[in-house]
């Protein structure tokens, strides 16, 4: 039977990417994925979902152009086209995924895996045993058991990149990060969109003063927003809630994901609610098993699975890697504007603090770009300037946000941030001037 230092049961961002680190490490390792590389990331999620973003995106853009002059008075969209392109570029990511894996000499199994207490793994008709474990099977959508729902079809988010027509309407269960972009997607190419979100307000994880910002953009985009009501029951293609009946052509649950715990299950492992139950190096209740990802505690992000899997790795080596730290995690929202935000937001803070908010409208860049709508907001501790949270909601904010957590997790302060020299004109630039207000010595504010 042959011997791995390390198998890992799932090639998704969390896994794949913990296979290259322990083979480049010196370690022989298995590889395990019962469908595709990639992961839900890759194949249903963060790739295919950016992707109709960016087509979303390109559509503003020419009609900001209208606007200034540059006149296109008529914008085809082939949707089938759109929905190649975004095939092509997961075919792409993919087999290059599979060119890492090869290259690195790890052995990549597909099938179903089966894990036993003495650290044997089987897929298929193959055994294999393994010093270390690491579990990094992911989710499923999560649809809510609501009465009737077996009579209604509806697409989830596993489904709905399938589409070769664009729908033209669709209806969005949901409020968070998944329903919101996905309403972003589709309504500036044509489609009528309205979201269900029994909560009363969307997007309640992230910044509070940014949520205003794009339920008004949802306007002006024709994205019908309903919220704080109760879901009834469901018939046919008819939703009834207690502010009405509303009827959909196609249905999206965007209500969240459940991680894929059969394995952790069948080990007897101890569990933490519906997530597995880790230590700080993500060991579970046996020896040698470990979990990352949509499996364990934390920010369901694909960045923040490949953080864990690392460490993993790491402390299987004896490194003594340093804890993840929550608060140095970036969480984005790729609307239009995008939120790009870090550490806490204010009603998180118990020590004192300083907070700054600069809109972008006195931003030379963002006027000559027509991206006005936004700010930066930081959080510092009144003495240090210590960087407790940032927020960029901004076109580019997801990039943009990366200065202020670079700057934060190399030890510099507001100060810092405040006395570097920004190129100018950027939009980047509005940084430091939001740093400078900290100490109330902003420029343009």
């Amino acid at each position: 039977m042959e011997k791995f230092d390390i198998a890992i049961i799932g090639a998704g961002p969390g896994g794949y990417v913990a296979a290259i680190h322990a083979a480049k490490s010196g370690k022989k390792v298995a590889l395990v994925e019962r469908d595709k590389v990639g992961g839900a990331c890759y194949n249903v999620g963060c790739i295919p979902s950016k992707i109709l973003l960016e087509h979303s995106k390109l559509i503003q853009e020419i009609q900001r152009g209208n606007d200034w002059g540059i006149e296109t008075p008529t914008v085809n969209v082939n949707f089938p086209r759109l929905m190649k392109r975004k095939d092509a570029i997961i075919d792409e990511l993919l087999t290059n995924i599979e060119g890492y894996i090869l290259s690195n000499q790890i052995t990549f199994y597909r099938g179903e895996a089966a894990v036993f207490n003495d650290l044997t793994v089987t897929v298929g008709s193959g055994t294999f045993t393994a010093t270390d474990i690491i579990l990094a099977t992911g989710s499923k959508p999560f649809v809510p058991p609501f009465k009737g729902i077996e009579t209604s079809s509806y697409y989830t988010t596993d489904t709905f990149f399938d589409m070769k027509e664009l729908p033209k309407q669709l209806t969005i269960i949901g409020g968070g990060v998944i329903a919101v972009e996905m309403a972003f997607s589709l309504a500036p190419l044509g489609t009528k969109v309205t979201m269900l979100n029994h909560s009363e307000d969307i997007l309640q994880t992230e910044e509070p003063d940014a949520r205003p910002l794009i339920r008004e953009k949802m306007k002006k985009l024709g994205i019908e927003l309903v919220t704080d009501f109760r879901f009834e029951h469901f018939n046919g293609n008819e939703i009834h809630t207690s502010k009405g009946i509303y009827t959909y052509e196609n249905l999206l649950f965007a209500t969240g994901r459940r991680p894929n715990t059969e394995i952790a299950q069948q080990l007897g492992l101890m569990f933490d609610d519906r997530l597995i139950a880790v230590n700080e190096h993500f060991e579970t209740s046996q020896s040698h098993i470990y979990a990352i990802g949509d499996l364990v505690g934390g920010y369901q992000l694909a960045h923040s699975a490949s953080a864990e899997g690392i460490h993993v790795v790491e402390h299987i080596l004896g490194n003594k890697p340093a804890l993840i730290d929550q608060t140095s995690i970036p969480r984005c929202v790729y609307t239009h504007p995008e939120i790009a935000t870090f550490g806490l937001l204010e009603e998180q803070v118990n020590e004192p603090y300083t907070v700054t908010q600069m809109p972008l409208h006195t931003n030379p860049k963002a006027l000559m770009e027509g991206n006005t709508v936004g700010f930066i907001k930081l959080i510092a501790t009144e003495k240090e300037g210590r960087i407790l949270g940032a927020c960029v909601v901004a076109d580019g904010a997801t990039e943009m946000l990366n200065v202020i957590l670079a700057t934060k997790n190399a030890g510099g302060t507001a100060h810092t941030l405040a006395n570097m020299i920004f190129p100018h004109p950027t939009v980047s630039e509005h940084i430091g001037d939001a740093a400078k207000a900290i100490f109330d010595k902003a420029i343009h504010h």
